[in-house]
């Protein structure tokens, strides 16, 4: 079995720090308009977690190019072997 690359490895975490930076981005702008910490707390999480989800669903839509998809059924085949 071939081990994963590094971006591979670190794909979910591009994903968090994006949707921190968004999140982080709004709770800035939220702080500098209504001088609420709570307010802007909020507002951070919010953006995070939807900015977290709607990326999640923008990467389950991608379709896998050949290559992706050739990794897929060697990793499925080396599976099945070792299960016999």
């Amino acid at each position: 079995m071939t081990t994963p690359t590094l971006r591979d490895r670190l794909k979910p975490l591009e994903l968090i720090v994006v949707s921190a930076a968004l999140g982080l981005f709004t709770g800035l702008v939220v702080m500098m308009v209504s001088r609420d910490w709570i307010l802007s707390a909020v507002s951070f999480g919010i953006a995070f977690i939807v900015a977290l989800v709607a990326m999640a669903m923008f990467v389950l839509a991608i379709k896998p190019n050949k290559r992706e998809l050739l990794d897929i059924e060697e990793l499925d085949g080396s599976a099945e072997k070792s299960a016999h």
